[in-house]
């Protein structure tokens, strides 16, 4: 039986809403009709679609195979609102308008052993993993870096599942309690694959420091919540092959924009190149990634591009639209 779908989102309903700690709440819902939220896998997240039309990303923060999602949201006074007003106005018994899943984040079924750290808000993808590993019986360890025991969410939860699987760092605790990833991936066995998320400049260090420890780029995975991206330049044309729309895209402008103002419709989520929802693929030209979604190798590749927030390296490009 399907869950209610309406022009591809899901009206949902509040289960439950749980206060974590002073600014994470964490939201469980289902299908407002009674019927059967479509399956996730853990690393998945959904669009949440607030009452103004505007669209946030969450993760899915429970394990795969329970019949509800959970969401677990930081009210983040430098966000730019959205998790201010779920804070506000979503209570229990509430409909909320959501997407399906979507996993840009999977584990890797090779890895002998998994590396999960989560900074802050960035545990939620992670405890889904933990619970999908754990079920799975496979190798792995949870690092949950925060700034206080008092700040962290889901704390009694992790303690209880994961016992000693599970790694806590207080920042508050003593320097000699602060994570150590470069020692982490150094230390461990050929097949390990690392899975970090949360604050942008946490991830950066963490990707930086697996990398020095000589960890291969394709065992280490990552996802961003949000990112600051610079997405003003030169302008350049853009050719929408499918759609037959050539546009101009100004200095100040996004290719999402431009070819939206032109009525080609680009699926655009975050706004800042990390949810992947508007990737399309590059027939002609050279883009310019500013995203922190396409890995290494896809942006060396040259052929997808995110444009919400990339451009172009060539006067022109020619996309799969």
């Amino acid at each position: 039986m399907n869950s209610s779908i309406t022009e591809n989102t899901i009206i949902a309903h509040v289960l439950r809403r749980e206060e974590q700690t002073d600014d994470i709440a964490a939201f469980e819902l289902s299908a407002a009709d009674g019927s059967l939220l479509p399956p996730f896998e853990a690393g998945a997240h959904i669009d949440v679609i607030l009452d103004t039309g505007e669209i946030r990303q969450y993760s899915l923060s429970n394990a795969p195979g329970d019949s509800v999602y959970r969401l677990g949201i930081l009210n983040d006074p430098n966000s730019r609102g959205g998790s201010r007003q779920i804070h506000e106005s979503l209570r229990e018994g509430c409909e909320v308008r959501i997407s399906a899943p979507r996993n840009h984040f999977p584990l890797d079924p090779k890895a002998g052993h998994s590396l999960l750290i989560g900074g802050g808000i960035g545990i939620t993808p992670m405890i889904a993993m933990a619970y999908a590993l754990k079920a799975a019986e496979q190798s792995f360890e949870l690092h949950y870096c925060c700034r206080s025991e008092s700040r962290a969410a889901f704390l009694e939860e992790l303690k209880r599942e994961f016992g000693a699987q599970l790694v806590l760092h207080f920042d508050d605790a003593g320097e000699a309690n602060l994570i150590d990833p470069k020692g982490l991936c150094q230390s461990a066995a050929a097949g390990t694959h690392l899975y970090v998320c949360g604050p942008t400049g946490f991830m950066d260090w963490v990707i930086e420091q697996a990398k020095a420890a000589g960890m291969p780029k394709g065992s280490i995975h990552y996802e961003y919540f949000s990112a600051e991206v610079e997405t003003g330049g030169e302008a350049f044309e853009v050719v929408a092959a499918q759609s037959g729309v050539t546009v101009q895209v100004g200095a100040d402008q996004t290719i999402a924009q431009a070819l939206k103002a032109a009525g080609v419709k680009v699926e655009v989520s975050c706004e800042q190149g990390v949810c992947g929802s508007c990737i399309c693929d590059v027939l002609e030209g050279i883009p310019d990634h500013r995203d922190h979604f396409l890995s290494e190798e896809e942006r060396e590749d040259n052929d997808q591009i995110a444009p919400c927030c990339s451009r172009a390296q060539s006067s022109r490009l020619v996309l799969d639209i």
